[in-house]
């Protein structure tokens, strides 16, 4: 390394040594969010620049001599070399959801440390390790899918058990993420009008880099990003105009949509609509945390909510029930680790990537991406008073319906708000009422509306702020479902196949239909009934969310420990194995006192036995009203208990039997067969990175046909 070299990552290694100290050390006073900012900018630098660059050469062997499937299979339709940055952005909007812009908001219910260490050193170490290693992975297997990678690998048994689990907690997941949309878009004109012109526009995009200019990457984003900022601007305008009524959908209405658009987006060939949409969406999603970086690092904000709270220990916060172990580890479901990822890391990326070098940026880098919007999510969250931020995340039940009940809830938990405070917090972002708005989404809009006020337009544009930053959020968690279809369609290819070989041929049209139509009635049953019972459809497994989400990333980390062992780099599967340890343990044991626990605030059956006692005695406890809602929580709390003890034993099932495997390679000292596909030379020149090396420049140009 040059001597410039070591003095920059010095600089960067020093600047990020110095966030953490500060946080760390500071206690009983406010410390400035620039801290947080840079801890987190330079451990990811130094995480990329040293930790990836090693997993990518050493542990990997990425050989760009090596044809992808991208390459090989080049179809149209699933298969489509893609450039890296029009890849990044799809793979980048396609695993960024609603667990990094939520979790992180709730997660600050026990203080700003204990989400920021995990979200920054968790993706480090586990999300970013397991996204990119995944893809590698499914890369040289064709693009296969994470269960049918499991069976292959590890064996029928836990193969079956993995793909069941895979697809079951699939279809949970894309649910999630579809009512998290409708609630942020319905009566919404502006979030409605501004998200449904970005699918012209990314058709646009698509047919002029494909047909009209194809390779001008450059040029079709410049026009396309232009177009999308408009869509913006005449969202607020159609919002104040007689288009309105069109745009204003109910929820029923608009999960009907999204259904639709699900399945149009999972059928039409990749680079139509869904590479470059996501692509689109990803200069709006990246640009909007972009300016809450600078926003901070412009107006140094203090984070109001301590270091650790006394709800990180006690367990009993109004927020959400559990300690500090397990579940942040469970409620910040994308931003440090997520199984959900895995799923798209062996969906659609490994079917575009042109490079196997290429992990590294979209695997890692994209991971790394996600974790600092989560960073940015807690920031936001904690530049609020806690008074204010419990206000708005503890349920009614707790802190009621007016000002005053609020007041005096938030009083009693240990923090200080007045009602005429929580009463021009509402005023300031022109909502009737800010309390009891739970789910994080709205917390979030707050936080952002008050960095953004600080340095673009004041408290006059306040407002305008936090009706951007909801739309942002509808936008940010859509471009998930398009994909997570499309990839659940992959899955159920994948696993039919194993009995009807046809099938599992992904771009068969006849095939393609068929199973995409399945999964997305499959979600969408979940999401249409959700949307109008509040007690039914989705919102019976929304509990499941987070630990679901975490046990596939258990899944996911045990192929890619198998397949370290198998291939012969046993000294390196400590890589994936030591985050696989860590997720066991904080999921097993989450899962174990959601099942278990005696707490009925914690526990599933508990919760169950506590309505069904009341139930016999004709008693209603909140939120029930009647006796039939009372029933319809003790039917739930049943069937999200036996779910989450189903999904444990699948996970254990897995492992175990992945563990056979372990041994029997450990035992022989050598290696097994892999279901590697065979070594095929690559005519594909493309960078590695974001930006062209000199070297890589010059040997595209000299293999241009005008070099």
């Amino acid at each position: 390394m040059k001597l410039r070299s070591i003095v920059i990552w010095t600089a960067v290694a020093l600047v990020g040594a110095a966030g953490w100290a500060v946080l760390a050390l500071s206690r009983g006073e406010e410390v400035s969010a620039v801290w947080l900012l840079a801890a987190a900018l330079g451990s990811y630098a130094i995480a990329y620049r040293f930790y990836a660059r090693f997993i990518v050469r050493r542990v990997l062997g990425a050989d760009d001599r090596r044809a992808t499937p991208a390459e090989r299979l080049d179809n149209g339709i699933d298969y489509h070399p893609t450039d890296r940055r029009i890849l990044f952005g799809h793979h980048f909007a396609a695993i960024a959801g609603a667990g990094p812009l939520v979790g992180p908001v709730l997660a600050a219910q026990m203080g700003f440390l204990p989400g920021t260490i995990w979200i920054v050193a968790g993706v480090i170490f586990a999300g970013a390790v397991q996204d990119m290693v995944i893809l590698f992975f499914s890369m040289r297997r064709n693009g296969r899918s994470l269960g049918q990678m499991a069976r292959d690998e590890i064996g029928p048994v836990g193969g079956a058990a993995a793909l069941i689990a895979v697809f079951a907690i699939m279809i949970i997941l894309l649910a999630v993420l579809a009512l998290v949309v409708v609630n942020a878009l319905a009566q919404s004109p502006w979030g409605v009008f501004s998200i449904a012109m970005t699918i012209p526009i990314a058709l646009f995009m698509g047919f002029y880099l494909r047909v009209i200019r194809p390779g001008k990457v450059v040029e079709t984003t410049v026009i396309g990003v232009a177009l999308l900022l408009l869509a913006i601007v005449a969202g607020g305008w159609v919002q104040d105009s007689s288009w309105a009524p069109f745009f204003t959908l109910s929820p029923s209405a608009l999960a009907l949509w999204l259904i639709a658009y699900g399945f149009v987006a999972a059928v039409l060939p990749v680079w139509m609509l869904l590479a470059p949409r996501d692509y689109l969406s990803t200069f709006m999603k990246i640009g909007t945390i972009a300016l809450i970086a600078i926003g901070i690092a412009i107006t140094m904000p203090t984070l109001k909510t301590p270091a650790f709270t006394d709800f990180a220990f006690s367990g009993e916060g109004p927020v959400f029930a559990g300690s500090l172990f397990p579940f942040v580890f469970i409620i910040i479901a994308c931003g440090a680790l997520s199984g959900f990822h895995a799923l798209i890391s062996s969906g659609t990326t490994p079917k575009m990537i042109q490079k196997e070098s290429q992990v590294r940026m979209i695997g890692y880098g994209s991971m790394l991406m996600e974790s600092f919007v989560a960073v940015m999510a807690i920031t936001a969250a904690c530049v609020l008073t806690p008074g204010l931020y419990f206000a708005m995340n503890s349920p009614a039940g707790v802190v009621g319906a007016t000002v005053e009940s609020a007041s005096q809830a938030v009083t009693n938990l240990g923090f200080v708000i007045t009602p005429e405070q929580l009463s021009a917090a509402a005023d300031a972002v022109q909502e009737e009422t800010l309390i009891a708005r739970t789910g994080g989404a709205p917390t979030l809009a707050v936080g952002i509306s008050q960095i953004f006020s600080g340095f673009l337009g004041g408290a006059a544009l306040q407002a305008f702020w936090y009706h951007f930053a909801i739309m942002f959020e509808a936008l940010f968690i859509l471009t998930t479902v398009d994909a997570g279809t499309r990839v659940g369609r992959f899955m159920l290819q994948d696993t039919i196949g194993n009995v009807w070989k046809p099938i599992s041929r992904v771009s068969w049209w006849p095939g393609l239909i068929v199973t995409s139509a399945v999964v997305v009635a499959a979600w969408g049953y979940f999401l249409y009934q959700g949307v109008n019972d509040p007690l039914g459809g989705i919102n019976q497994l929304f509990p499941l969310f987070g630990i679901a989400n975490q046990l596939l990333a258990a899944v996911a980390l045990t192929v890619g420990t198998t397949l370290l062992i198998k291939s012969g780099r046993l000294k390196w599967a400590w890589v994936t194995a030591i985050p696989l340890a860590w997720d066991v343990a904080v999921t097993l044991t989450a899962s174990w006192q959601k099942v278990f626990s005696p707490d009925p605030t914690l526990g599933f059956f508990s919760q169950r036995d506590r309505y069904q006692t009341a139930l016999d005695q004709g008693q209603l406890l909140a939120p029930a009203k009647t006796q039939g809602e009372m029933e319809q929580i003790v039917l739930n709390s049943t069937i999200d208990g036996i779910l989450a003890a189903l999904f444990a034993i699948l996970i254990i099932v897995v492992i175990l039997d992945a563990l056979r495997v372990w041994i029997r390679v450990i035992r022989s000292g050598e290696t097994l067969p892999t279901a590697e596909a065979p070594f095929e030379e690559s005519k594909i020149l493309a960078p590695a990175g974001l930006i062209a090396t000199r070297e890589e420049r010059a040997m595209m140009a000299k293999a241009s046909p005008d070099g």
